[in-house]
């Protein structure tokens, strides 16, 4: 089974950096870049398996959930947005 492109978009036109984090890329500080486009609404891809995933936003350092997205609880006391990548 091939990966899949899936598209992240975040609407935060006062953001200076978008960052993309998640269970994808093991939480990894350096994350993901999102790239500023018209509207302030800031995008990117990723090629991901079919799977479930956790992820949250990187914002100027706070952390932010996907307003799109459905929500889990974390060990951290707030929650995580989750994408489901089918086949």
């Amino acid at each position: 089974m091939p990966g899949r492109r899936v598209y992240f978009r975040l609407m935060a036109p006062e953001a200076e950096t978008v960052v993309l984090l998640g269970s994808f890329n093991d939480w990894n500080p350096a994350g993901r870049p999102l790239k500023r486009g018209k509207g302030g609404v800031w995008r990117t891809h990723i090629t991901l398996w079919p799977g479930t995933y956790e992820y949250r936003f990187l914002v100027d350092g706070a952390w932010r959930n996907d307003p799109e997205a459905e929500v889990v609880a974390n060990p951290y006391g707030s929650h995580n947005s989750v994408r489901v990548v089918t086949a």
